[in-house]
């Protein structure tokens, strides 16, 4: 396993790339109404990050043909931007990367699209809070999977599915680096985190069972029981203290 550590001309590029990416993020949330397709929520993403210098982390990576993923209800993740209509009561999941300067950051969030059952804001909500949860245990000297086993302990009391074919994981010069990050738990504790690791943290959980399946796009990942999913996702560096979080 190759996990690099960044030095600090490296960590000051992916803090601007993650400040950039909080503004796509921030922007693209305004515009989240019934009404609206999901390919133009990709357009204002690509034209936000292309004023800024910046490249579509995702745009072409291995073949995906957006600039975003946009996740409509039970797809968990890579949903592909269409003509596709939001209506109210959806939930969306928007997943960006920007590369600036040739280094990447990686965010998600999951949206509610006007008014949403109780249940569905229970979901985003446990998904975000898992989050956070996984956050407390991302500093120098834990092992990698203390945030997936404080993951799963939290998520498990709501009896939801935790996706298990998808993880996070390490980010910088490139999209995906090592190491792998599960967000169910582990027997191992895998390895130790150490100060100028990058990594993402992003639980996708499922309102019913963990199992996906892969649509005939070969990109979006639907939940096998057609259980509505969220995503929740920010890039953190590892430090000395606490951790940092580069896109939020």
């Amino acid at each position: 396993m190759a996990v690099t550590i960044k030095s600090p001309r490296e960590i000051e590029i992916m803090r601007a790339s993650g400040r950039i990416l909080k503004v796509v993020l921030a922007e693209l949330e305004k515009i989240i109404r019934p009404g609206i397709k999901t390919n133009e929520i990709d357009a204002l993403a690509a034209k936000i990050i292309a004023s800024y210098g910046c490249i579509p982390s995702f745009l072409n990576y291995n073949g995906f043909p957006a600039s975003i993923c946009v996740s409509v209800n039970e797809e968990v993740v890579h949903g592909i931007p269409s003509s596709r209509i939001l209506l109210e009561g959806d939930i969306v999941s928007l997943d960006v990367g920007v590369n600036y300067k040739g280094y990447h950051t990686d965010a998600a969030r999951t949206f509610g699209v006007g008014q949403v059952s109780k249940e569905a804001m229970q979901l985003m909500n446990v998904t975000k809070q898992a989050f956070f949860v996984g956050l407390e245990k991302a500093w120098a000297g834990n092992h990698l999977y203390d945030i997936s086993n404080a993951v799963d302990a939290f998520v498990a009391q709501f009896g939801y599915g935790i996706v298990r074919d998808l993880v996070g994981h390490g980010i910088g010069l490139e999209l995906h680096e090592d190491p792998q990050l599960p967000h169910f738990r582990q027997k191992r504790r895998g390895l130790r985190l150490r100060q100028g690791m990058t990594i993402c943290i992003e639980p996708m959980i499922n309102m019913g069972y963990a199992e996906v399946e892969w649509l005939d796009d070969e990109w979006t990942v639907i939940s096998e029981d057609r259980s509505w999913s969220a995503h929740y996702e920010n890039t953190i560096l590892i430090t000395d203290g606490q951790p940092e979080l580069l896109t939020l």
